[in-house]
């Protein structure tokens, strides 16, 4: 995605375009389900001198308008993603803890009809897939 469709989504977000958050943003397109750690490092490598606050910021003002997705699967760090709005789920390695998306199984959206919604109006579900990624199931099985 190029700094202006970027800088154009920030705006339609009704967001300030800041240096930091257009590196943040790019990152995030390029590199999906980022701890802030790497995000940190990387915008760094894109935008100079960045503080860890900056990005700090920049991750919490762009998950609070919806650009941004922060996952955190059971045992891991916090992670992030631009793939938003289209109720996908993960799956997730248990031994080197890469992330995948996995799409919604069937249909429109079937893991939205709970067996007891308990009156709550259901919105997002969380599905997280956990097995090996295929280099670590290949390592295993040598």
């Amino acid at each position: 995605m190029s700094g202006a469709d970027v800088e154009e989504q920030l705006r339609e977000s009704g967001l300030r375009v800041t240096r930091q958050r257009v590196a943040v943003l790019t990152v995030l397109h390029d590199h999906p389900h980022t701890d802030t750690d790497t995000v940190i490092r990387q915008v760094r490598e894109v935008a100079g001198d960045v503080s860890h606050q900056a990005v700090y910021d920049a991750l919490r003002a762009l998950t609070e308008a919806g650009l941004v997705r922060r996952i955190q699967p059971t045992g891991s760090v916090a992670r992030y993603e631009v793939r938003v709005g289209d109720n996908h789920h993960h799956v997730v390695c248990r031994s080197c803890a890469a992330i995948a998306d996995v799409d919604c199984a069937v249909g429109e959206a079937p893991c939205l009809t709970p067996s007891d919604s308990h009156g709550y109006l259901i919105d997002q579900a969380e599905v997280t897939y956990w097995g090996l990624c295929p280099e670590c199931a290949a390592a295993a099985a040598s």
